[in-house]
């Protein structure tokens, strides 16, 4: 436990640094979040989680390709992971544009030349405490300690959301480090549609992340199995008839249950013998 007079606890407060940990490790680290729930701990607004990933398997293209990837989705994740707007503006900013554009133009091949994109200069000595660490992909971590940081979760004790964090920042950097390029562009953010949208990049992070999915994207108007506005022209003009009446619609060998056959459409009852729904009206008993 390191004391941390920033949170809203004052002098009370505190942050819980873990030992280096692995991917066997998490039903621990999950114990440790219970325990200390069980004790009597908050995690109220003020806090965060910042997850670190070693970062020695890491060369230029792969913390390049890992750029771009949160790049691209970032807003996406800010909104999925439900970031503050105070945590946004302060300690969890965006990843900052004009980084974006010196790596677009400079294609770094070294480590040395993403270091100069990152900083705008040639830092020959990386502290600690520099200002570009307040970003939520944190790459001052990498080049001072040798962790690429993640600061874009929100401080929390339950344990399975904690457990997503993790799986959603390792399965970030096996597709970073797995993947031959990447694209910095930023996708159009669409609150209507967030819920499908990141299910699809959890779909193409891989198994790992599409199973942790932290609570998010809470947007009554979302869904995560279909993207609205996708239905055809034809479709939205025809909507969909209840089941007695598809019945009718299909060829009169089908209906018998003798395969689909060839006859065409068998004929309609006489409409005086219809429903409200457009099937045939029971027998009476």
């Amino acid at each position: 436990m390191v004391p941390d007079g920033l949170l809203s606890g004052g002098e009370n407060s505190g942050e819980i640094v873990s030992p280096v940990l692995g991917y066997d490790d998490i039903d621990e680290l999950q114990n440790v979040v219970r325990a200390v729930r069980t004790a009597g701990a908050k995690a109220d607004p003020s806090t965060g989680i910042h997850i670190h990933i070693d970062g020695s398997r890491f060369d230029a293209k792969s913390v390049t390709n890992l750029v771009k990837l949160v790049h691209k989705q970032e807003r996406l994740l800010e909104h999925a992971l439900g970031v503050s707007e105070t945590r946004l503006s302060r300690y969890c900013r965006p990843i900052d544009a004009s980084f974006i554009q010196r790596l677009e133009a400079r294609r770094p091949k070294t480590m040395q030349e993403v270091s100069d994109a990152w900083y705008g200069y040639r830092n020959t000595s990386p502290q600690r405490y520099d200002q570009t660490r307040y970003h939520g992909l944190n790459l001052n971590s990498l080049f001072f300690r040798g962790t690429i940081e993640l600061r874009y979760f929100n401080g929390t004790l339950h344990a399975g959301e904690v457990k997503a964090y993790v799986q959603l920042a390792l399965a970030m950097a096996a597709k970073a480090l797995g993947s031959k390029a990447a694209s910095s562009k930023r996708r159009e953010f669409n609150p209507a549609t967030a819920k499908y949208d990141f299910r699809v990049v959890l779909l193409h992070l891989g198994s790992s992340a599409t199973s942790s999915r932290p609570r998010a994207c809470t947007s009554p108007r979302s869904s995560r199995a279909w993207r609205p506005g996708r239905a055809s022209a034809a479709t939205a003009a025809w909507p969909r008839a209840p089941r007695r009446a598809r019945r009718w619609a299909m060829p009169e060998q089908q209906r018998e249950g003798r395969g689909a056959g060839d006859a065409g459409p068998g004929p309609r009852p006489p409409t005086e013998a219809m429903d409200d729904y457009g099937g045939p009206r029971p027998a009476a008993r």
